[in-house]
């Protein structure tokens, strides 16, 4: 259970870095409502990363939170924000991925 909370974090984590990118890009009561969502997001994720890491050891969960809201962010803003897609990034985004459902694996918990 905590692993799925942990993952529920990573992708809390994504919803942060997306409102930031987006409350850059606005103005006014749009940008005040991305900043909202960066704040309610970033709350969320501590704390389910908090949750998870009651039971799950604090390096791996933290690996795992940052690699899920790497991964995330990086595949949002090539899905939204035209980043590049070129070869070399998908190849590491792909390893982290890989990384991330080792550290699963390799886990006691």
């Amino acid at each position: 259970m905590n692993w799925i909370i942990l993952i529920i974090a990573g992708l809390f984590e994504v919803g942060f870095t997306t409102c930031l990118a987006k409350a850059k890009i606005t103005t006014g009561n749009s940008s005040l409502l991305w900043i909202s969502g960066f704040f309610i997001s970033l709350s969320l994720s501590m704390y389910l990363l908090y949750r998870a890491t009651q039971t799950l050891p604090m390096g791996t969960a933290y690996a795992v939170w940052t690699g899920v809201g790497a991964a995330g962010t990086a595949i949002i803003g090539i899905l939204f924000f035209k980043e590049p897609a070129d070869f070399w990034r998908l190849f590491f985004m792909f390893t982290l991925i890989a990384s991330i459902a080792g550290l699963k694996f390799v886990s006691s918990h």
